[in-house]
């Protein structure tokens, strides 16, 4: 391994990586003179502009700093206190949010649902959208949250999603998709952003940037405005809105310039894409599910993984059930990273 960085050993989350040049360089460029604050400056309202471009409709887009706010004031919007929201079992919002959802939403209820390689299975939302609706005993099923892309590395096609949308719509649920990896999705399916979203009926989409490139931005992506006036306040009384928000909208004009949140997602895709192949030749690993996006999902044997944690390799494992490994790439994984995986894998194993 000699001649590899210590982070070039790191595959446990895409949060590891750094900064996108651009993105470092515009947080400076915002640094210089003065301007309005709370989001009342040109960077802000480039951000706005750009992202109604890149989904072919007007938007509004509330910047925020984690993925978890984006999440949590969004379903807010979405669901009364007494209603529940419909997510699959392995979503990020039922698994890694510490209640943030429920304690946004005032006591909503998470509903989680089953459906292979972590996307909602349709027959089981047919069902749950109408269960016990009316029903004053009962929470009142009120939105459907997805993860695009998933907590297990699938995507959702543009068809799924407009099956799904469909079926909130006719029981009169809202739409909520959690995009903290949505750039990885559109680059895998080469669907437009438009045709993700909103043509497929999502109300409230998170839109992921910080695992692609940014430091401490992330967004929600308003595209029913009705909800705009209500989500302003969410945001401010949930001590996310930034007095100085250029630097948090410097980092998003970076990122979606020159489809920079594109060409990242796209390299994190392809260095899984590598990792799988590279892997797929070693008879002791067993790849497990999809991996459209950047996560990788195995089995190895228990050698092999105490080998590569002896190595410096870190990644999650153990955490589902002995055996079971997750590998994350970024855009800053280089083939060089993904071929000394590789390789120690298949010497461990042999």
């Amino acid at each position: 391994m000699s001649g590899t960085s210590p982070t070039a050993r790191i595959f446990s989350s895409d949060n590891t990586a750094g900064a996108s040049p651009e993105v470092v360089e515009a947080v400076t460029r915002a640094a210089a003179g003065q301007t309005q604050p709370y989001g009342a400056d040109s960077i802000t309202a480039d951000v706005r502009r750009r992202m109604s471009e890149i989904f072919e409709r007007d938007v509004d887009v509330l910047l925020v700093s984690t993925g978890s706010a984006a999440n949590a004031l969004s379903l807010a919007a979405l669901t009364p206190p007494w209603g529940s929201v419909l997510c699959h079992r392995d979503s990020h919002i039922n698994n890694d949010e510490c209640g943030a959802p429920e304690f946004y939403t005032a006591g909503a209820k998470l509903v989680p649902l089953g459906g292979d390689d972590a996307k909602i299975d349709p027959g089981e939302l047919r069902a749950a959208v109408r269960h016990k609706a009316g029903d004053v005993h009962s929470v009142e099923p009120s939105v459907v949250s997805l993860t695009q892309a998933t907590e297990t590395g699938a995507v959702y096609t543009r068809d799924e999603i407009h099956t799904l949308g469909s079926i909130a719509e006719d029981a009169g649920l809202r739409l909520h998709m959690d995009g903290a990896r949505f750039a990885g999705a559109v680059a895998a399916l080469g669907s437009t952003p438009a045709e993700l979203t909103w043509r497929a009926g999502v109300d409230l989409l998170s839109f992921g940037a910080t695992k692609n490139g940014t430091m401490t931005a992330d967004a929600i992506v308003v595209f029913d405005r009705s909800l705009t006036a209500e989500l302003a306040f969410r945001t401010k009384r949930a001590g996310q809105l930034a007095s100085k928000m250029r630097f948090h909208a410097a980092q998003l004009d970076a990122y979606l310039t020159d489809d920079l949140w594109l060409r990242n997602a796209g390299h994190a895709n392809a260095m899984a894409a590598r990792l799988q192949e590279g892997l797929k030749a070693i008879p002791e690993v067993g790849l497990l599910g999809a991996a459209d996006a950047n996560i990788l999902f195995c089995r190895l044997p228990q050698q092999v993984i105490e080998g590569l944690l002896a190595d410096g390799y870190v990644f999650y494992h153990d955490r589902w059930e002995p055996g079971v490994v997750r590998f994350v790439t970024s855009y800053a994984t280089t083939e060089q990273d993904v071929d000394h995986l590789a390789r120690a894998v298949g010497r461990h194993a042999a």
